[in-house]
């Protein structure tokens, strides 16, 4: 096999931005995989560049030249980005490979635009595409492995592709570790949920954190684990054999019922500052916060007495919401997020509206057996500027009433100060306001408007929305071109649309055939 000239290209964002939170902290979201898939590359003895594409840079400037094969690692709100830079190398002769999660929930449209899609992605896949390195059309291969690799390269070996994209945080520089893939929890809106838990080598996690200590003073380290800590003990006593006790300051996403105080003195004493629990429902998925047989006003007590608790050991944290479940009814789901801002107000609401990633989660299904299901360009699948699944229980406006209401509340300039007030650190004070000022708070607050007011004055807007026509509204497509800019000519032909269905048409074909 000859020796490969590789791009590897990690979309943290989807176009051009020049917001306050993307300069201090896009270039700390840079993902696993893209760094993982370089390193292989490397070691199969081929030429690597890995670029992370933070919405800062010149994008046209930063691509590498003269490749011979080109790996994108993509979300599904970077798809129409992905694409169109598949489309610009093809034009030159590259084959073209899309990883990531957009990859996993959208493969039968990726492989229109790509020539190798992967799902579970492991070194004897990346093997397959390096050896079987030639163009795929008309259509290109899908290639996924059983599971989750159960090993992967760990910082030490990763740090070459790491560096470069530290060097573009202007102040935190956080270093993206792993303990774990799946997850023991089953949400069923997540994509994590089918994905058996699986812990990785203690060892590495150890060589690792004692790597980081002869590039840092004092490391800090964002854990990407889907829930981190299932395996609590093993994984702090990992961090206690590294170094001494806070030598590193850590970052981790996990659930309420892992956070008891006792691991909380324990995270404490490790030097963790931030944690991103998800409550997602009032009525729902009380497993993850405890309160399994609580439900309502009581949930919300009892999930503000822990969130406060928290604080007495970290500094930072924000709680994660899900609004427009179908347990949700009427007013009451969001008085009680207002009520819990209220009881909380140091931690930081980050609400997601319910959203249908394709093949990510097996109730998808349900979703498009039921033609809830619309067929929003992925450039708006991202929990925010669309939710692609209609309500069970809300008209549109009634919902984006209470989103707007919710929205307003809590980055209203009271809740600001409160928060702020409440905030234990310096640090948390600022990450606040500057996420509450910039397009997080107030910048969604304004789309929010604009999406309700065209939904009352705009037929057609609000037709596309009750799914009643397949048209996308200029108001969207305007804002696809913006964003995408010089890559908008780059655009495959009809990739602003998708079967919004192609999930439940691929499970019907299987179970028929």
């Amino acid at each position: 096999m000859k020796r490969l000239t590789i791009g590897i290209i990690d979309l943290v964002c989807k176009g051009p931005t020049t917001t306050l939170w993307a300069r201090a902290m896009h270039a700390n979201l840079a993902s696993i995989m893209p760094q993982v898939v370089a390193t292989w590359c490397e070691q199969e003895g081929h030429a690597v560049q890995l670029v992370c594409y933070t919405g800062l840079e010149d994008l046209r400037k930063e691509l590498p030249k003269g490749v011979d094969l080109v790996f994108i690692s993509a979300f599904t709100e970077s798809a129409l980005l992905a694409y169109a830079l598949s489309n610009y190398f093809r034009r030159q002769g590259a084959v073209t490979v899309l990883g990531g999660p957009h990859a996993r929930c959208y493969p039968e449209d990726a492989v229109r635009y790509f020539d190798f899609v992967l799902g579970f992605t492991t070194l004897a896949t990346i093997q397959e595409v390096l050896h079987n390195c030639q163009p795929q059309r008309p259509e290109g291969k899908h290639l996924s492995a059983g599971k989750q690799p159960s090993h992967l390269p760990g910082v030490r070996e990763r740090w070459k592709f790491i560096e470069p994209t530290l060097k573009k945080a202007p102040v935190l520089k956080m270093v993206p570790m792993i303990g774990s893939v799946g997850c023991p929890y089953t949400c069923a809106f997540c994509i994590d949920a089918t994905v058996d838990y699986q812990p990785l080598s203690v060892e590495i996690i150890k060589d690792d954190l004692r790597f980081l200590l002869t590039k840092f003073d004092k490391p800090v380290v964002g854990w990407h684990d889907p829930n981190f800590g299932v395996r609590f003990t093993e994984t702090m006593d990992a961090i206690a054999a590294a170094a001494p006790l806070k030598s590193f300051r850590f970052m981790a996403e996990s659930s309420l019922s892992i956070l008891t105080e006792e691991h909380l003195q324990v995270l404490n004493n490790h030097g963790f500052e931030a944690l991103l629990p998800g409550v997602e429902s009032w009525y729902e998925l009380g497993n993850k916060s405890r309160t399994a047989r609580l439900a309502g006003e009581e949930k919300v007590k009892r999930v503000a007495e822990h969130v406060n608790l928290m604080f007495q050991y970290v500094p930072y944290v924000q709680t994660n919401f899900v609004l427009g479940l179908d347990s949700d009814l009427g007013a009451e789901p969001f008085e009680l997020t207002k009520r819990f801002v209220d009881l909380s107000p140091a931690a930081f609401p980050g609400y997601s509206l319910l959203s249908a990633f394709g093949e990510a989660a097996p109730l998808n299904l349900d979703y498009q057996r039921n033609h809830r299901v619309l067929p929003f360009p992925f450039h708006f699948l991202n929990n925010h500027l669309a939710m692609n699944v209609k309500p069970l229980n809300y008209e549109w406006v009634d919902f984006y009433d209470k989103v707007i209401d919710l929205t307003a509340y809590t980055f209203s300039n009271k809740a600001i100060y409160r928060r702020y007030m409440a905030s234990p650190s310096r640090a948390a004070k600022w990450m606040n306001t500057m996420r509450a000022v910039s397009s997080e708070g107030f910048g969604r607050l304004r789309f929010f408007k604009k999406v309700r007011e065209k939904l009352v004055h705009d037929r057609a807007f609000r037709q596309y929305f009750e799914g009643e026509s397949q048209e996308l509204p200029a108001f969207y497509k305007e804002i696809i071109q913006r964003d995408l800019g010089v890559w908008w000519q780059w655009l495959p032909t009809g990739a602003m649309e998708h079967n919004q269905n192609a999930y439940l048409l691929k499970k019907t074909a299987s179970h028929s055939s």
